[in-house]
């Protein structure tokens, strides 16, 4: 059984985090995704709420596509992650030049750490290249509309959170 790790803070799921997700679904028979608990990014939403709303949105890919989807949050180093759920290969998704320096770094360590676990880089789909957690929670907190850049559950809650659209206070 071919099982990949997908890692991330996911905060929030975004809809070019669920293209990655969908398409890396297509080559593994059983998909983690690795959700980071990283306390020093200071989180947006718990982690609880992170994984509901990964499991929420997932749910239809793992019927849809016949395959596993887990949702499982880790706190120590990646490629242990890796080792806890049995995953050989690790997914990452490349937008940006930018994107792949940071990740080209973290392949090497990962392969000094251990050298039986591949890493596969998916690019995002051209009209997601743009879409970064980072900037959809300054967005939504901003009162801007983000509902073309998140699954409708992720956007209810970030008007939940911040407030509804328009709402610059």
């Amino acid at each position: 059984m071919r099982i990949g790790l997908y890692p991330g803070t996911f905060d929030p799921l975004t809809l070019g985090h669920m293209d990655i997700i969908h398409r890396a679904s297509r080559l593994v028979d059983r998909l983690v995704i690795g959700v980071a608990i990283n306390r020093d990014k200071g989180p947006l939403f718990s982690l609880e709420e992170r994984v509901a709303m990964i499991e929420q949105e997932c749910g239809r890919f793992s019927a849809e596509l016949g395959i596993e989807i887990v949702v499982h949050p880790f706190e120590n180093l990646l490629i242990d992650c890796a080792r806890d759920v049995g995953a050989s290969i690790i997914i990452r998704g490349l937008r940006a030049v930018a994107d792949f320096e940071y990740e080209f770094q973290m392949v090497g360590m990962n392969r000094a750490l251990d050298s039986s676990i591949e890493t596969v880089f998916l690019m995002a789909e051209a009209r997601r290249q743009a879409v970064a957690s980072r900037l959809v929670k300054e967005i939504a907190r901003l009162g801007g509309d983000v509902a073309k850049f998140v699954p409708e559950r992720v956007d209810e809650a970030l008007r939940t959170r911040f407030g509804p659209i328009g709402n610059k206070s």
